[in-house]
């Protein structure tokens, strides 16, 4: 046993990791609801939103390539803000993928039941957890090429979508719902038929679909070539977020006029089946199968390498910090994938466990917000005690503090608009719960440590 990590991700799997991130499950089933809410609104959202995560996405890049004995996000919150507040990133971050693994297990369960209903969901998900946990054992670069493929797969889909979509414009495709133009984004009630509050409500749903874009700051401590391919990988987010997401939506609702999009039916289901395409439905659930399995699959690499983080600035148990000869953090892992087998038992127990997900999934996304504003506190105290790092930096955050500033308003508008809505509100009530939880745990365990080094 070792207790070192091995960079074993190549450019390729940083890029597609990256890319994969932040495509998410919500813009293949979640599209027509979002779409629903704000109108053609939703494209200028997500032009705003993908702004502001490219933004926080190269402050974090920034701190990470300023120390390269950074293994992860929470190594940074405590260097720049403090102990309490890497214990509090790492304990959170974990959390928030065990809860989000959980319900991705149960969504791959409910995917496979559509082509094979005898199934039960429980070995559905079973079967995924020791199959993940298994490729995840043998090395990092397993990992990689899982999401590499996964990603690929989402890639795959929404280019074609595109492709056809501005196939079906270009001919004036005669549809049920008219002729496919482009006039269809602005013609059925301008850019904003919900008004203000409908276009501010979809910010909720739109950031929802990021998250997950995190995931390369966990990946740093294994990359062969961090200083070349972070960068790379985050300058490359805003072309693809303008593409996968403004652009799917933009040709979706020129074919189908945004107000005649059926909220609880996939919009790629419905295009696919417009022009022809046989069996859409069970093409999209394959690709919704593995974007749940590839979310699963970087639950179990993250929180093997948070539980590793946690361990080696001594905020978790040592036995956390043991790897394996190739490299991979053993213990940590199988404790991660471990609970995640909680799934399996309530989808033994609850046969609708799905409703179960969604409600706590909420409470994951909201503590997600509150790393993302965490970070870039970090951030603000890092340019403002260590300029001469601030400096030196080759991949600097545009407009440095100031924009960091900028984008914790913005991280603080989403708050308020997430305790606003009714269906979010649980979560952000959660929030300083389980703060209250973690500063009790950071005390204890920081006894703890007192009477060792007495001992």
């Amino acid at each position: 046993m070792a207790n070192d990590l091995k960079r074993e991700l190549s450019n390729r799997h940083v890029q597609l990791i990256a890319l994969g991130g932040a495509i998410g499950t919500g813009l293949f089933l979640g599209a027509g609801q979002t779409i629903h809410l704000a109108g053609p609104s939703i494209l200028l959202t997500y032009i705003i939103v993908g702004l502001v995560m490219f933004l926080f996405m190269r402050a974090m890049g920034e701190m990470l390539l300023s120390n390269l004995k950074f293994n992860s996000f929470a190594d940074i919150t405590n260097e720049y803000v403090g102990p309490f507040a890497g214990f509090f990133t790492g304990w959170t971050y974990w959390l928030t993928w065990i809860i989000s693994g959980m319900a991705e297990v149960t969504a791959v369960a409910k995917y496979v039941s559509f082509w094979f209903p005898n199934i039960p969901n429980w070995l559905s998900s079973l079967a995924c957890v020791l199959l993940l946990m298994s490729l995840n054992l043998l090395s990092t670069k397993i990992f990689g090429e899982l999401e590499f493929w996964f990603a690929i797969i989402k890639i795959a889909t929404i280019v074609a979508l595109i492709v056809v979509g501005i196939v079906l414009i270009a001919m004036a495709f005669k549809t049920p719902y008219g002729t496919a133009s482009v006039k269809h984004i602005y013609s059925h009630g301008g850019l904003f038929p919900n008004g203000i509050s409908g276009f501010l409500m979809s910010f909720q749903m739109a950031i929802f679909s990021f998250i997950g874009i995190e995931l390369i700051g966990i990946t740093a401590g294994e990359t062969k070539n961090p200083r070349k391919t972070i960068p790379q990988a985050i300058n490359n987010l805003p072309f693809r977020i303008l593409v996968f997401y403004v652009g799917a939506i933009a040709v979706m609702i020129s074919i189908i006029p945004w107000h005649q999009l059926d909220p609880d039916e996939s919009p790629f289901v419905r295009l696919f089946a417009l022009v022809g395409i046989p069996f859409a439905a069970g093409i999209i659930n394959f690709v919704v199968l593995t974007a749940a399995a590839s979310a699963c699959n970087s639950g179990i690499f993250s929180n093997s390498r948070t539980l590793y983080g946690l361990a080696d600035r001594q905020q978790a148990p040592p036995l956390f910090k043991l790897t394996n000869r190739r490299g991979v953090p053993l213990n940590a892992l199988l404790a991660s994938s471990g609970l995640l087998l909680f799934a399996v038992l309530l989808n033994y127990i609850i046969p609708d466990a799905t409703r179960v997900f969604v409600y706590i999934s909420t409470v994951s996304t909201v503590l997600n917000i509150c790393l993302w504003t965490l970070i870039v506190i970090a951030y603000y105290r890092y340019t403002k005690h260590h300029k001469d790092l601030h400096e030196q930096s080759q991949f600097k955050l545009p407009g440095g503090r100031a924009v960091s500033v900028a984008i914790i308003a913005f991280f603080v508008f989403i708050f308020l608009v997430l305790l606003y809505s009714p269906s979010t509100r649980i979560g952000v009530i959660f929030a300083p719960v389980w703060l209250v939880i973690l500063l009790l745990m950071y005390r204890s365990y920081n006894k703890h440590l007192q009477k060792e080094a007495q001992s």
